[in-house]
């Protein structure tokens, strides 16, 4: 297979991709270099694009651009036909930017294949080439990335422009039924709605700025317009300039849900939009007086603010928080297919990311992986303190004393089971965490023993929620068993309730509710 590059007047040669590249013929033109951030601008004769790298002719002389740092702009610049891609990715530039890259690098290598990633000059859009044997083989397709927002990922696969989407959140429900009545099916069933990591969104200022943590009725206050002055925060006597995201965008859907209980706010008066989460941090870290939010992986310096919530529970992210998903600004990072046309290697590809073997390149990106983490539950940590509480009732107190008489023996994972709003059914991830739980414990020595454990929220009767936990624990007990059939001969399993006793967030919301109804997984402490 010959591949060509094409610029006015010569011929370049071109990437091991399925591609050309073609520009109209002519002499030099002026072109313009331009990063997403606004801090490069450049123009100057075009002379060439190779190696990923833009060369234009400036006063200055000849100034050579990485494609990964700016788009260029101008008849002269080169386009791309991609549309003979292998498989084509669109949607969230939390995924699309942050995992792809990463993601398809470690796939090649698992298909022991050399790979290749070339920007194509659109905005947030690349190439990536695999050839087998390490380079040395044939080439074994061409992967096309298109980064944008989140609902671009469900408009692309509903135009079968995209064979998978790529989402920093849920899809909705009117675009599932939108993609179900165009023949794509059940788009939140687990063959086509596929969760791959969990970031935290983090609340970003500049590095100078005198503020340390913000509350999240103060964080609400500043996105809703109720707070404008840094002053009003502890900090300098300064107008704050907030950082906001553009309509469709994920990110944004998940924070403005969290913080102000709904996403259809609009933008404030004055508020500066970034296109993308680099931008974002960029901004923070050059201007004193602004606040933003960002995914966990894209701060590049900017300082992290912890949260407090309306209970007074600092909440700073962690992988384990994260994983455990109680940390109030978490989000799943999801790919999602079509269930009428998925060829064989986008199902390559899936089970590839889904796997254990996605663990590494997925951390290494910045995200959380679906992995197993293991805690103490040491008896002078917070949740030991929070249950030796003395203002509470003699029979609530007995409850928190039978919880620390069996915690004392056994360690966390941070694999925890949540239920579907209003179902007795396991949420969309249940079914990954009984596939990871599963082969964590296969690698248990024997004599290992596993407590399923039940709480719930505050409404309802005290014992009716603490029957209300054991059954939900005694259920994933159950369907764990099922699952893992003959595989775990030598693990013990036990299920336990302890209602409404060691909440993980507060009650006062929809969101912390939701988080306290939960089945939490107990191993055995190490001898």
């Amino acid at each position: 297979m010959i591949h060509t590059c094409l610029r006015r007047g010569s011929a370049v040669g071109g990437f091991a991709a399925l591609l050309a590249m073609t520009a109209p013929m002519a002499l030099a033109e002026q072109v313009t270099l331009r990063s997403s951030d606004g801090t490069i601008n450049i123009t100057g004769d075009f002379i060439e694009f190779a190696g990923n790298v833009y060369t234009i002719r400036t006063a200055l002389g000849e100034l050579r651009m990485s494609a990964d740092r700016v788009s260029c702009e101008g008849d002269a610049c080169p386009t791309f036909a991609t549309a003979d891609a292998d498989l084509r990715f669109a949607g969230s530039d939390t995924v699309g930017l942050g995992i792809m890259p990463l993601l398809l690098e470690g796939f090649g290598g698992f298909k022991d294949a050399e790979v290749t990633t070339t920007a194509t000059g659109v905005p947030g859009e690349m190439i990536s080439t695999m050839v087998g044997d390490a380079g040395f083989g044939d080439e074994m397709g061409d992967y096309l990335v298109n980064s944008t927002v989140s609902g671009d990922a469900f408009k692309a696969l509903d135009a079968q422009t995209a064979d998978i989407g790529m989402a920093s959140r849920r899809i909705r429900p009117e675009e599932a039924r939108g993609l179900r009545d165009a023949g794509a099916g059940n788009m939140v069933s687990p063959r086509n709605e596929h969760i791959i990591a969990i970031d935290s969104l983090v609340v970003v200022t500049h590095p100078d700025n005198p503020v340390s943590r913000l509350t999240m009725d103060q964080l609400a206050g500043i996105y809703s317009g109720r707070i404008t002055n840094w002053a009003e925060l502890g900090g300098d006597n300064a107008p704050i300039l907030v950082i906001d995201r553009p309509d469709g965008s994920g990110t944004r859907s998940v924070f403005k849900s969290r913080i102000l209980g709904t996403s259809d706010v609009p933008v404030l008066p004055g508020a500066v939009t970034a296109v993308d989460n680099n931008e974002v941090a960029a901004i923070a870290n050059a201007d004193p007086n602004a606040i933003g939010y960002t995914g966990y992986a894209f701060r590049r310096g900017a300082k992290a603010l912890p949260l407090e919530n309306e209970c007074g529970i600092t909440m700073t992210p962690d992988a384990f928080s994260a994983r455990t998903e109680e940390y109030a600004l978490q989000r799943r990072l999801y790919l999602y297919n079509r269930g009428d046309d998925l060829s064989p290697r986008a199902q390559e590809f899936l089970d590839f990311a889904l796997s254990s073997d996605a663990d590494g390149v997925i951390k290494k990106a910045g995200f959380i992986d679906l992995g197993i983490d293991r805690r103490p539950q040491q008896l002078d940590g917070d949740r030991a303190r929070a249950l030796l509480n003395p203002n509470v009732d003699a029979y609530e107190g007995g409850v928190m004393r039978e919880m620390m008489a069996v915690m004392v023996d056994y360690d966390r994972l941070s694999t925890t089971f949540r239920f579907r709003t209003g179902s007795s059914k396991l949420d969309e991830r249940g079914i990954v965490d009984m596939a990871r739980l599963t082969d964590y414990l296969a690698d248990q020595p024997q004599g290992t023993k596993v407590m399923f454990v039940g709480f719930t929220d505050d409404v309802g009767a005290f014992d009716s929620n603490r029957e209300l936990s054991t059954a939900r624990a005694t259920q994933v007990l159950r369907e764990m068993q099922a699952y893992a059939g003959g595989a775990l001969p030598d693990v013990e399993m036990a299920a336990v309730g302890f209602g409404e006793i060691a909440p993980a967030a507060c009650n006062s919301s929809d969101t912390g509710r939701g988080i306290n109804r939960r089945v939490e997984v107990w191993i055995s402490a190490a001898g």
